[in-house]
């Protein structure tokens, strides 16, 4: 009878064990996804500047697990491209941080949807992000 019981123990931790690993899978699969949520290429509007609306194509990249990249004026693509100098993100919202026009900027953007983000410029200028699909 121990013989039968033993069996029995062992199909059931082969299967707990089983279940615990396709979870574990899962959830990183699923963190690492969520993760690079803010990687790749936006179109940034921001709203009402001192020169008008600003369009920026915005490239962000994930190097050794942090978000980095640059912004480019889409209106003026010969102009110098700038570097964003931090990134605070978290599950929902980005802050990037730059220089512009000699000045330190900010731009705090939360998620609307799964293409969408939106937000402000130093607190006082509307921004809106899309994200730029790239074709296959």
């Amino acid at each position: 009878m121990s013989t039968k019981t033993d069996k029995t123990m062992k199909k059931v931790l082969f299967f707990c064990l089983c279940l615990v690993m396709t979870l574990s899978h899962t959830s990183l699969a699923q963190s690492a996804t969520a993760s690079d949520f803010f990687a790749g290429k936006w179109e940034l509007i921001v709203k009402g500047t001192p020169d008008g609306d600003s369009k920026l194509l915005t490239t962000l990249l994930r190097k050794e697990g942090k978000l980095t990249g640059e912004l480019a004026d889409m209106n003026n693509p010969s102009a110098q491209k700038i570097a964003i100098t931090k990134v605070e993100e978290s599950e929902d919202e980005i802050e990037l941080f730059f220089t512009a026009q000699g000045y330190d900027v900010s731009v705090q953007l939360t998620k609307v949807d799964g293409d969408n983000l939106k937000g402000m410029l130093l607190s006082m200028f509307e921004a809106k992000a899309t994200r730029i699909k790239e074709s296959k």
